[in-house]
């Protein structure tokens, strides 16, 4: 089974929390905090796999999550950093969050990709001492990793992209010019997934040609097999049509070629653009006229025509040693940008992280946001130092504002994850 679509989660790893802990050793008074910081969470790395040729692993695992940081420890002991998770995809994987449709990561070079950072580690309380506060009772928690819901998409990296209707010869054709084994039959849809062939012009010279799945009209729509491998059209540098011009199938060569730069420039812009060679296959079974007629159409547009028969190898060699030319003023493979968060997003992004909710329930003031947990459990509340940083950041955040804004009074009860306490101005 040919799979080049999936969607996973994938989520780094937390940072590990800091540590409240004093010094303590005999003979030494009064030794200070010495908490260490907490370790940072493993990222999500994303790594190209020759050996791969599809996404089909990702059907059966579809979940992600990299290790929390340890936590900081006393003596100034700073906790382990969390191992990275480790994601092999094949080359030409594109990686793209779902909720925004922006690309997050092209997996087509050599280099491992960092797609989900680790959240970095919570400072210890060593961190917090000071002249007027020497026994500082409070850490920071650790960060939290980043998260995605995403796409996976393959999109296969090849210099030439062979399209046309079903049963024209794009099959013959890779079969006859590279090492490539595709089925070949007298029906169409004999190709039901895309085929790489290299083609070796000599012993150092060569590229990469993909066999596209028979298109036909309505691709761009969904029609055929032609909207699931157009993707795979979108990195070629060149385009090769093949043509029927013997008209073999009943119908009109023009038209085909017509109908075919249609559905490509339906489905990208971009694709519709690539420079084009023709070849017009099956000119064993054409008459002169038919031939002549179609390379008049095809030399009117500007393009170049070749006559040739896949199937006796009439002309494929000048065809192939034709598009290693025209390669060469070409350039690289398509490589897709990451596309990183604009203002507007990061702000909301940092914005979500501070989100919260105040309801009143007989009386009772009820504060929830998940962020808050991380703040609660690394605070002590037996400690005045550490009840005026949780004041302090209950404040900055908005939280005592919004209490305000409802009508809380002197002496009102806020509870948050069930630690209650009185509110006081």
């Amino acid at each position: 089974m040919f799979v080049d679509q999936a969607k996973i989660y994938i989520k780094a790893g937390d940072g590990g929390d800091g540590c409240v802990s004093f010094h303590r050793e005999k003979y030494v008074a009064a030794g200070g905090p010495d908490g260490g910081d907490g370790g940072k969470g493993g990222d999500i790395v994303f790594v190209a796999d020759d050996n791969l040729s599809n996404l089909i692993d990702f059907r059966y695992k579809r979940k992600y999550v990299a290790e929390k940081g340890k936590d900081g420890s006393g003596k100034n002991c700073t906790g382990r950093n969390a191992p990275d998770v480790v994601i092999k995809v094949p080359r030409g994987t594109v990686i793209r969050e779902i909720s925004s449709g922006r690309i997050l990561a092209d997996i087509s070079g050599d280099e491992p990709v960092i797609v989900c950072k680790g959240g970095k580690g919570g400072k210890g309380n060593q961190h917090f001492a000071t002249s007027t506060r020497q026994i500082p009772r409070f850490a920071k928690p650790g960060f939290r990793g980043d998260e995605y819901e995403v796409q996976l998409e393959l999109k296969l990296i090849a210099d030439v992209g062979l399209v046309g209707f079903p049963s024209v010869g794009k099959s013959s054709l890779i079969s006859v010019v590279s090492a490539a084994k595709p089925k070949i039959a007298a029906y169409h849809f004999t190709t039901l997934t895309p085929v790489l062939g290299v083609v070796r012009i000599d012993e150092e010279q060569s590229f990469v040609m993909a066999d596209i799945p028979g298109l036909i009209e309505g691709a761009s729509e969904g029609v055929g097999l032609g909207h699931e491998f157009l993707r795979h059209v979108e990195r070629c540098r060149l385009i090769v049509h093949i043509v029927d011009v013997s008209g073999s199938e009943g119908r009109d060569p023009i038209e085909d070629f017509k109908i075919i730069n249609r559905e490509l420039e339906n489905f990208s812009a971009d694709l519709a653009g690539a420079p084009q060679i023709v070849a017009a296959n099956k000119c064993d079974l054409a008459e002169e006229e038919q031939i002549k007629r179609f390379r008049e159409f095809v030399e009117g547009r500007g393009l170049e025509m070749f006559e040739i028969s896949a199937a006796t190898t009439q002309g494929t060699r000048e065809l192939v040693l034709r598009v290693y030319e025209e390669l060469q003023k070409l350039p690289p493979v398509k490589q897709f940008e990451a596309q990183p968060l604009t203002k507007e997003e990061l702000d909301e992004k940092l914005f979500a992280r501070k989100e919260f909710t105040v309801t009143i329930e007989d009386g009772i003031y009820y504060v929830e946001a998940d962020w808050l947990w991380d703040v609660l459990r690394s605070c002590n509340m037996e400690d005045y130092s550490s009840l005026q940083y949780f004041q302090r950041v209950l404040r900055s955040t908005g939280v005592i504002d919004k209490l305000e804004e409802m009508g809380i009074e002197e002496g009102g009860t806020v509870d948050i994850f069930g630690f209650q306490f009185d509110f006081v101005e």
